[in-house]
């Protein structure tokens, strides 16, 4: 599975990026505007330290409008995926991206149904939003689930996107499932290496090493 880091927060990135773990970046206006940057120059600042496709969002609600805010955002670097909202109005601005040549990522997709006609738009990616499901007492994993089937069924190339993701669980339940991609915080990213018994472990060993007096490099 892909690990896509959900900010816009280069720092974080920069940093995650060294591990060699950042297969891409979301963005979103609402983390455009926790950057507090301008969105065309953070999101080529970001496209310059990942290789992966770096996801941009449109904020208009009209096909047309977001159809020239996406070319606009396409052209500030080749790795950009437009971002846009599983409308009628995105799911046709999405059909005339992919046309144009241009990776495509449908968000807010909360049912099975608007991620079956993601993929007939030629959806790059769909980001069915994990958490906020939860949020209202549904199961986000079921939906996971139920695009992984479809998909499946009739072989399309469209990548799950797992997103809203908000614990190491989702991460796990995700990959079980078979979701191409998560999108996740950099703390949730980085609590997938914690585990109290490494942490335990770990605490012998140097216990041990440091009886013995020896140093590996003198």
């Amino acid at each position: 599975m892909k690990f896509f880091i959900d900010t816009a927060d280069v720092g974080e990135i920069r940093d995650l990026a060294a591990t060699g773990m950042v297969d891409g970046v979301t963005t979103n206006p609402s983390l455009i505007l926790k950057s507090g940057r301008d969105i065309n120059e953070v999101t080529k600042e970001i496209c310059s330290i990942v290789d992966g496709p770096v996801s941009a969002e449109v904020t208009a609600t009209e096909a047309e409008a977001m159809i020239a805010e996406g070319r606009h955002l396409a052209a500030l670097a080749p790795n950009i995926a437009v971002k846009v909202p599983l409308t009628w109005d995105g799911l046709k601005a999405c059909k005339a991206l992919t046309d144009d040549g241009n990776m495509v990522n449908v968000t807010l997709c909360f049912s099975a149904n608007q991620a079956l006609l993601a993929a007939k738009a030629g959806a790059t990616f769909i980001s069915p939003f994990i958490g906020r499901l939860d949020d209202i007492g549904l199961d986000g994993m079921e939906l996971i689930s139920e695009i992984r089937q479809i998909y499946d069924n009739y072989g399309f190339e469209t990548q799950i996107l797992s997103a809203s993701i908000r614990t190491v669980n989702h991460v796990k339940a995700a990959a079980l499932i078979g979701s191409d991609v998560a999108t996740v915080p950099p703390g949730v990213l980085r609590k997938l290496a914690d585990h109290p018994l490494t942490d335990k472990g770990l605490e012998a060993f140097l216990s041990d090493w440091a009886k013995t007096g020896q140093q590996i490099l003198k």
